[in-house]
């Protein structure tokens, strides 16, 4: 990769975050921090505003934006895959979600792109030996995760075949080869819980927020609850 191409992919990554460290950086382009901080340094000096705190990172000064984004052939052919892994993945309301980003991105492609998207389109297949189960509340679950909302589920469960309702804190969300499944924190039990999507059979988002976890992170909650099991 050329000096110039890394400058503007630069650019882009700190455009992606609130803060991006050095090392990030470092990783992502396979160089060394002193190299960070001179193409760092290049593109303050050529105007654009980026800021900087110690022992925290870089960050881009509110209001600067750049210009629309091109994507290359490999990003372009990366969608096609995303797409039919989606398609393919149970949530109606992802799918949804997904199309409507991909109306907007397809429509700064061009032309020879859009050809080539389709022709992959038709060639690429994701696996369908396994049927995931259908949902429709991931869209609104992950909004509910992002803003701390609680909400209130009726769960079907199916190894007491029961039906109970609770107020959850939705802390994230994993699909698991044949449907997504919600972990958060119920409030009737006290206690980290799953509940897979497909089972919920009726869901509200509340008016009420819940103390954001600011630390909770989903691998992390597997090593602890698979540590647990094993000792």
């Amino acid at each position: 990769m050329d000096r110039l191409t890394r400058l503007t992919s630069i650019l882009i990554q700190l455009q992606s975050k609130k803060v991006i460290v050095a090392k990030e950086i470092a990783n992502r382009f396979e160089i060394s921090l002193r190299t960070v901080y001179r193409d760092i340094k290049t593109l303050q000096n050529a105007g654009v505003p980026i800021g900087s705190e110690n022992g925290t990172g870089y960050f881009l000064v509110s209001g600067y934006n750049l210009p629309p984004i091109m994507l290359n052939e490999k990003e372009v052919n990366t969608l096609v895959i995303a797409e039919k892994l989606i398609q393919n993945q149970g949530d109606n309301s992802l799918q949804n979600d997904f199309s409507s980003l991909l109306f907007k991105i397809k429509s700064v492609l061009k032309d020879f792109q859009k050809d080539n998207y389709e022709k992959l389109e038709k060639r690429v297949a994701p696996s369908y030996l396994k049927t995931p189960f259908e949902s429709d509340s991931l869209s609104d679950l992950k909004n509910a995760i992002t803003k701390n909302i609680m909400v209130d589920i009726t769960y079907h469960s199916i190894q007491k075949d029961e039906i109970t309702e609770r107020t959850v804190n939705p802390l994230g969300v994993y699909f698991s080869n044949t449907a997504w499944v919600l972990v958060a924190y119920c409030n009737k039990k006290k206690e980290y819980r799953e509940f897979r999507l497909d089972r919920i059979t009726d869901y509200q988002l509340t008016n009420n927020e819940f103390e954001d976890i600011t630390d909770f992170d989903l691998t992390k909650y597997f090593i602890e609850k698979y540590q647990t099991k094993l000792t």
